[in-house]
């Protein structure tokens, strides 16, 4: 990643259209989701949507003797770096704990779980010991001297590591969040993954815990692009507290309450979150636990640690002491280079604190006065409007959203002919001669991708050279899932004091829970059979909720290629298929179902078993 007066905001805001039309949130939210199949580092799936991409880095790692194919590439160049695919992959999991009942009724959860599958399949590589965790692929400097396609980069992909003698705390520390928040997402769908994400992040967490220090030390060619200015007790508070919420310890609470104040946690007040800094999104998610009723001994502390969050919130909303910088068209702004991390990340956190203070029935304390939680939505939702062209230049800044958006991104994917496409060689500094210095718009458009955006005086100049404006990256991406999703879904009732599909709650009183029932099969169409059952039930806040697993057989003596399934009458979430549109197929990481075996689905809503059918299917 290359980085390197009020008159006038008067006549500026005046030049505003007289009136936005309303955003279609749901279609935002899929075109977010495709900018990830754009990143993918490795061998792609059949299912891939972002088709002019193609297989890239396969012999990544393969010097240092392990298995590194796989994972993200963090923006517009072909590195992978740990420490922002991590977050990124935390913040995607965040959005999925929060709001997946809203994605999936956007028929996005399928997609959203697979880009977080793609991040951890990689990360189980990359740990491949308790002590050992490679944090980078490739390096910038002889990265950015090149501008190449991925699928044919010629760059030294070098692999770097950390270990007890080269440790590197926020690294394995904010990779130990990932796995465990990524480890909710799959605990329902696929119980077996989610243990061994949960094993790599305590490992994870204890190896960032007891060899302290900082990755740019170690790994230092990381220190120009991602440096580690904020240290590393942000992440292994980060991490104490993404693996209380996944396994319900109480040593991490325990080790929230005792380290707080002594690493910060209670002491610094923020006006950013992202990548480096963790502060706010751990105040943010102590603030949740103490609205929970979980401070127990450690309540006090937990106190401060709100006090912080809510600093943070009243900031964002200009009723703080010390309030956010704003553009004059209403953008906060932190830094000329790809401020828009900052805005979908701040988007994120006062997204869920708004319905936090919902669902507790509680407001904002600003030393401005008591503010509503609705506020934090309305200020969540115009920084949203802004992106997809809410602004002074009428610019969406998601690259395919609406009719006026960034063409020439600082992008190599998407700025050279696709791989498919014409397959000659792109050299090293051809690549700079022929198609960075081009004026036309990219071949490849790069659908979803939140460029850095404009600067403080909401002014953008669309060139590919302009890498401060134009180059995306993924953890600009990561924390607009769940505000999309949020937004999509209006203001109706919102309880994220529980999870978002509904956790079993101890019922005082006798219930009448159903039996399990089991058709068999429910349907059955040539070789594959369709078997459900009803597994659990459990009553929250009056209404009872049904978990059913079901499970498709291939009966045939040939593998089955590709399977169509129709699912009727389904009003929660599923998890362990891939969907498109209304149709659920082969979940992404199966290429084809084997003769006489198996795979499972499982989904939760508060009726009887929805009708699920075979629509085609194709043998091999």
């Amino acid at each position: 990643m290359e980085k390197f007066a009020s008159v006038a905001a008067l006549l500026l805001l005046l030049s505003f259209p007289v009136a936005f039309s309303g955003h279609d949130y749901g279609q935002a939210l899929s075109k977010s989701l495709l900018f990830f199949e754009a990143q993918r580092s490795g061998v792609l799936p059949r299912n891939q949507r972002v088709t002019w991409r193609s297989h890239s880095g396969l012999t990544d790692g393969k010097s240092s003797g392990v298995n590194l194919v796989g994972g993200y590439y963090d923006a517009g160049d072909n590195v992978k770096f740990g420490l922002p695919m991590a977050f990124t992959v935390t913040m995607m999991a965040w959005s999925v704990i929060e709001y997946g009942n809203q994605l999936a009724a956007n028929g996005e959860l399928g997609h959203s779980i697979d880009a977080i599958k793609w991040g951890t399949d990689y990360f189980i590589k990359a740990h491949p010991e308790p002590n050992v965790l490679y944090g980078e692929v490739g390096d910038g400097n002889t990265d950015h001297y090149c501008w190449q396609r991925p699928e044919e980069m010629t760059t030294d992909r070098k692999a770097y590591r950390i270990d007890p003698s080269n440790p590197g705390s926020d690294l394995a520390g904010e990779t130990a969040a990932a796995m465990a928040a990524a480890s909710i997402v799959f605990r329902r769908s696929n119980p077996a993954y989610s243990r061994l994400l949960l094993t790599h992040a305590y490992q994870l967490f204890d190896f960032a815990d007891k060899y302290r220090g900082k990755y740019d030390s170690s790994i230092t060619v990381a220190r120009k692009y991602y440096g580690s200015v904020s240290g590393y007790n942000d992440e292994l508070l980060w991490a104490a507290a993404w693996l209380y919420q996944a396994s319900n310890n109480q040593f991490y609470l325990d080790y929230l309450g005792r380290n707080g104040d002594s690493m910060g946690g209670t002491g610094w007040s923020m006006t950013e979150f992202g990548w480096d800094v963790k502060y706010a999104g751990v105040q943010t998610l102590v603030a949740k636990f103490l609205m929970q009723g979980k401070g127990g001994r450690h309540t006090a502390v937990f106190q401060k640690f709100q006090q912080k969050a809510d600093f943070f919130m009243c900031s964002l909303l200009g009723k703080g002491s010390r309030n956010i910088q704003k553009t004059p068209g209403g953008l906060i702004f932190r830094q000329r280079w790809n401020n828009m991390q900052f805005v979908t990340s701040a988007s994120f956190l006062t997204t869920v604190y708004s319905d936090y203070l919902t669902s507790s029935r509680s407001n904002l304390r600003c030393s401005a006065g008591n503010v509503a939680p609705s506020q934090l939505l309305s200020f969540a939702k115009s920084q949203v409007d802004y992106i997809l062209g809410d602004n002074p230049r009428a610019t969406s800044y998601m690259v395919g959203y609406g009719n006026n958006f960034p063409q020439r991104v600082h992008h190599r994917g998407s700025s050279i002919v696709s791989y498919k496409v014409d397959r000659s060689f792109v050299t090293c500094r051809g690549g700079y001669a022929t198609w960075f210095s081009r004026k036309g718009s990219d071949p490849n458009l790069l659908t979803g991708a939140i460029v850095g955006g404009p600067d403080a005086y909401d002014n953008f100049a669309d060139r590919r050279d302009n890498y401060e404006q134009t180059e995306p990256a993924t953890y600009n991406n990561a924390p607009l899932l769940g505000v999309l999703a949020r937004l999509s879904s209006g203001h109706s009732g919102y309880s994220q004091l529980l999870p978002a599909v509904p956790a079993p709650v101890v019922v005082r009183r006798p219930m009448p829970i159903r039996k399990p029932r089991v058709t068999s099969p429910v349907r059955a169409s040539g070789p594959v059979a369709i078997v459900q059952k009803m597994t659990g039930s459990w009553v929250s806040k009056g209404r009872t909720y049904y978990r059913y697993s079901t499970t498709v057989i291939n009966k045939s003596p040939r593998a089955l290629k590709s399977l169509n399934l129709s699912i009727k009458n389904l009003y929660g979430p599923i998890w362990g298929l891939s969907r498109s549109g209304n149709s659920f197929g082969l979940p992404s990481w199966m290429h084809s179902l084997q003769s006489g075996k198996s795979l499972e689905f499982v989904y939760i809503h508060s009726t009887t078993p929805a009708n699920v059918a075979v629509s085609s299917y194709t043998l091999a």
